[in-house]
């Protein structure tokens, strides 16, 4: 029904009146009409139906072609190597959703959200597997473990918002700084796995995902060859450069491919390169930021620790000289062993470094500090004297905590005698008392044993160089002799039941050390007396 032809009330009755004048003329008949009062009479007969209103609306909206433009059976649209113009991109699109539209759109709309979540899951399974076969400790450690899901939470949240700034490209996203946080912050393995899940979580969002996952993996597994140990800031510059050159070469090799024509290449993408290296640079700040929020301990962080004139070590040299020769001696030959055997050589070095700093307290009462034939053992009780002894371990992890050391470090404070026994004191007082109960507790160090490798090997190299000193002929059968009786008596007594740490480990840190003591302790050739 048209509407031209519906009326009011009001122009119903103004209808009529104008039809009734031109057809009626008389009098009469007029003063007729206006008696009846014919507006009382109009009455409406059709009336708004909302329902049924908004379901016809609906049912046309839906009605309406999303398409735009014609294409005619067998006509080319695009070919490989054209240039995508505002008309050929709008026919495109038409017919994405046209064919959309084919397969069903609210049935492939959830069939596309399950599959999506379903690569989600897969990938996160992907990563719970590597965790659990190969860095299971990370995998029960909750604090590395939030980090690594809010890292990749984070990357996949900064591209959806990239995505939706039309003008900013997503390669300007520095997804290369993943690989360089991680591996600073854990290991190369495990940085090289995170990043690939982030880059393949993100591969999904953004457009071109081949292109997209092909340069990021190139520009991250460069990241990761070209900085093994981040130890200077001026090595973040030569990663930034290595990336952008990375980035630039594969893309172009992807353009003129795709392109056949070199100026059809988008330039200014390689202008987001260039940002994007210059983003990696900053990596050494957000370094510190994860260190302190997650409870972590990078390279840079150790590097400074160890360096010499640290508050702490400057104390050391002054208070106790002797223990610190004693403790650069131990940080050699355990840096050594773990260099042999898989480790972190900078954190054992570090740690061995600290390990003794408790002997401030009462420098004097340890061999090394003592500059006479005087020794103020002799003036106590041994048990006493084992009191002393055993109280620099104390007093070692109470500094270390006022100095804010991390907890990494204080672990080899804690651990470096174990839960063991000073022998020495104990079987003297076992010798003059034999009659007498002895208080176990005196004797012991209060621990805990060695948990992991490089706290286990500085346990042995902290016994082993300790007892070298006191050998009188020093040659390689007595050196040999002395550490591998050191070290099976440790074994013996499950000192290294909780470090990960084999048995072929055990024997290559006891060769390594022999070597190594053998060329301190060489013989020197006597110089001749100048007759006179």
């Amino acid at each position: 029904m048209a509407i031209s032809i519906i009326y009011t009330p009001k122009s119903a009755y103004q209808y009529f009146a104008k039809k009734s004048k031109s057809d009626y003329t008389s009098s009469s008949y007029q003063s007729f009409i206006q008696n009846l009062n014919i507006d009382s009479y109009l009455l409406p007969n059709l009336f708004y139906d909302k329902t049924m209103s908004d379901q016809v609306k609906t049912s046309m909206l839906a009605n309406v072609s999303l398409s735009k433009g014609i294409v005619e059976s067998g006509k080319r649209i695009v070919l490989v190597g054209d240039v995508i113009d505002d008309e050929t991109f709008i026919v495109l699109e038409s017919l994405k959703k046209d064919y959309e539209n084919i397969l069903g759109s609210s049935q492939s709309h959830y069939l596309i959200v399950i599959g999506q979540c379903l690569l989600i899951i897969s990938c996160i399974v992907l990563l719970f597997l590597y965790l659990r076969n190969f860095r299971r400790q990370i995998l029960h450690d909750n604090k590395k473990l939030l980090f690594i899901l809010l890292f990749v939470l984070l990357y996949v949240a900064i591209t959806t918002l990239v995505l939706n700034f039309p003008k900013v490209n997503v390669y300007i996203i520095p997804f290369a700084l993943i690989t360089i946080v991680v591996r600073t912050l854990m290991d190369s393995r495990t940085a090289l796995f995170v990043f690939i899940i982030t880059v393949l979580l993100t591969g999904f969002l953004a457009p071109n995902g081949f292109e997209f996952v092909f340069l990021q993996l190139s520009a991250g597994i460069m990241a990761i060859y070209s900085l093994p140990r981040l130890e200077r800031r001026g090595q973040l510059v030569l990663t930034g450069i290595i990336t952008f050159l990375t980035y630039s070469i594969v893309y172009f090799a992807f353009a003129i491919t795709q392109e056949t024509n070199i100026t059809n290449i988008k330039w200014e993408n390689f202008m987001f390169f260039a940002i994007n290296g210059l983003f990696l640079t900053f990596s050494y700040s957000l370094i510190y930021i994860f260190e302190k929020l997650f409870g972590f301990l990078s390279d840079v962080t150790l590097i400074e620790l160890s360096n010499q004139n640290h508050p702490l070590l400057r104390q050391l040299t002054q208070h106790s000289p002797g223990t610190f020769q004693h403790s650069l001696q131990v940080a050699n030959l355990a840096e050594a062993a773990i260099n042999q055997i898989g480790g972190n050589p900078l954190l054992v070095r570090t740690g061995a470094l600290y390990h003794d700093i408790g002997k401030m307290k009462h420098p004097v009462y340890f061999i090394e500090n003592q500059l006479s034939n005087t020794n103020p053992h002799d003036k106590l009780e041994f048990d006493k004297s084992a009191q002393i002894i055993t109280d620099h371990v104390k007093y070692g992890v109470k500094v270390a905590k006022k100095h804010k050391l991390p907890q990494q470090i204080i672990d080899f404070i804690e651990t470096h005698h174990g839960a063991g026994r000073v022998q020495y004191f104990y079987t003297s007082f076992k010798n003059k008392y034999p009659d007498k109960e002895i208080d176990e507790e005196k004797f012991t160090y209060p621990g805990p044993d060695p948990f992991t490798k490089e706290t286990a090997v500085l346990m042995m190299a902290d016994s082993v160089e300790a007892a070298s000193r006191s050998l009188k002929e020093k040659t390689p059968d007595t050196i040999r002799d002395l550490i591998n009786s050191i070290i099976d008596k440790q074994v013996s007594q499950n000192r290294f039941q909780n470090a990960d740490i084999t048995f072929k480990n055990v024997n290559q840190v006891k060769e390594i050390f022999t070597n190594a003591l053998i060329n301190v302790y060489h013989a020197r050739i006597e110089y001749p007396k100048e007759n006179k």
